[in-house]
């Protein structure tokens, strides 16, 4: 995940790191979505899993092989499976889904709750009843949050 969690944080950059032998980042500035933080130490960076491995273990619709977990782990094939945001925002949501966590920003709730759907969807997972009511809540605040994703073969 290292080499992943590298290049999300790259990918993610509002203004580009200069990157120095050995991988190492140095200047360079980001924008944490979760609590709407301007970080400018990529080492106050951590790269979350939009839906937590946890969530997507218990939302498994068939269990997966350990290739498919790996291809989730590491997917950088979507822009929403991983994402770059400060240490504390992604210690204070840890394994949580929508029932029991929200970003801090509340401007974010809905691209939040659009991500997420579009991230169970695209890995074919599973919501359970706390999670649907939860995201229909976000919903009926959010009429103009589109869903989009590529499904998984």
């Amino acid at each position: 995940m290292q080499i992943t969690r590298k290049e999300v944080i790259l990918a993610e950059a509002v203004e580009a790191p200069q990157v120095s032998a050995g991988c190492v980042l140095t200047g360079g500035s980001w924008l944490s979505k979760y609590d709407n933080v301007v970080v400018t130490d990529a080492a106050r960076l951590d790269v979350d899993h939009f839906v937590p491995l946890a969530e997507v273990y218990d939302s498994e619709q068939t269990p997966w092989s350990p290739a498919r977990r790996e291809a989730y782990a590491n997917d950088q094939d979507s822009p929403d499976t991983l994402i770059a945001v400060t240490a504390a925002s992604n210690r204070s949501k840890a394994d949580k889904d929508p029932a029991e966590w929200l970003p801090s920003d509340t401007s974010y709730h809905c691209a939040y709750a659009a991500t997420w759907v579009a991230t169970k969807l695209r890995w074919d997972l599973a919501a359970d009843e706390a999670e649907r009511q939860a995201l229909f809540g976000l919903a009926e605040h959010c009429p103009a949050a589109l869903v989009s994703y590529e499904p998984v073969p």
